[in-house]
């Protein structure tokens, strides 16, 4: 008895040993919209300027991995690490496998073409690190990426790839 209690002991702490030596991974939330990419560097010269630059030209693509849920991103909130935010204030559905495009600039929302603007000319997404928060209405978490230009952009286009 005094064997088994001794190797039932041993195995535990072993267990608890070999959980505490994995290294930390992301947090994965459970929401059916996760950002599926973003081009945090805009094509081109960046310029702010409201009437000839490219803020449009920097945008998160959101997207509905429910396969049968449809969910209104009124509400959502989108920051980065300093804390600069974007809120969803209006009604915008996307249908299960739909996504969005959160674009810089001015423009025209659509939920025909799946874009809302920001309405705001300057960049949110530093050129060569930054966080990206997706929150619910609620204040929880929706998703979450952090990414470095050299680390995360192999190909440099700007562009990256998340949740495939």
């Amino acid at each position: 008895m005094n064997i088994r209690l001794v190797f039932t002991t041993a195995v535990a702490a072993g267990a608890l040993a070999a959980l505490s030596a994995v290294p930390a991974q992301a947090t994965e939330y459970s929401s059916a919209l996760k950002i599926r990419g973003i081009q945090y560097d805009a094509p081109g010269r960046d310029s702010n300027n409201c009437a000839t630059g490219n803020t449009d030209q920097e945008y998160l693509v959101i997207k509905n991995y429910s396969s049968s849920t449809t969910v209104n991103l009124k509400g959502y909130v989108v920051k980065d690490k300093a804390g600069n935010r974007f809120a969803f204030t209006a009604n915008h559905y996307l249908q299960p496998g739909d996504q969005v495009k959160l674009r810089g600039g001015h423009g025209t929302d659509s939920d025909a073409n799946n874009v809302v603007y920001r309405d705001n000319c300057n960049f949110l997404w530093n050129n060569d690190k930054d966080s990206i928060y997706l929150y619910k209405p609620s204040g929880a978490g929706a998703d979450a990426h952090s990414y470095t230009k050299s680390g995360s952009d192999p190909d440099g286009n700007g562009y990256i790839t998340y949740h495939g």
